[in-house]
């Protein structure tokens, strides 16, 4: 892959230029020179690289600053440091699966007791009214 201007790699990374700024101004992306004083900035396939991280680790639920912590850690090989933060990671993406599948089969039985009579107030309506 060639050079690109920041457009370009927004959008190989799969967002907006401003999300690029935003991760630049975090410290998560780096902003290279303008050449010569004046230009274009251009950015590289190992940029696009981070930023597509950038976005998994967010899609696996790790916060800016974790994932700037892992971007640090990377760098100094701290295997130990990342194995604790992903860890912790599994242990709340668990905590939110059980909390979704309680809510799940609550609404399930909702589902059920609605459909089982059709005199007075749907269970499903009550259930949510303050």
């Amino acid at each position: 892959m060639s050079r690109m201007t920041i457009a370009r790699l927004a959008e190989a990374g799969g967002v907006g230029v401003e999300t690029v700024r935003y991760y630049q101004r975090r410290g998560l992306l780096s902003e290279p020179e303008r050449p010569g004083g004046g230009g274009f900035r251009s950015y590289g396939e190992p940029d696009v690289r981070r930023l597509r991280f950038i976005r998994s680790a967010q899609a696996a639920g790790f916060t800016l600053e974790e994932i700037g912590e892992l971007l640090n850690l990377d760098a100094i090989d701290d295997r130990a440091r990342a194995r604790e933060l992903a860890r912790s990671r599994v242990a709340a993406l668990d905590a939110r699966i059980a909390e979704l599948q309680g809510a799940r089969a609550a609404l399930a039985r909702l589902a059920d007791a609605c459909a089982g009579g059709s005199a007075g107030a749907c269970p499903i309506i009550t259930a949510f009214e303050p």
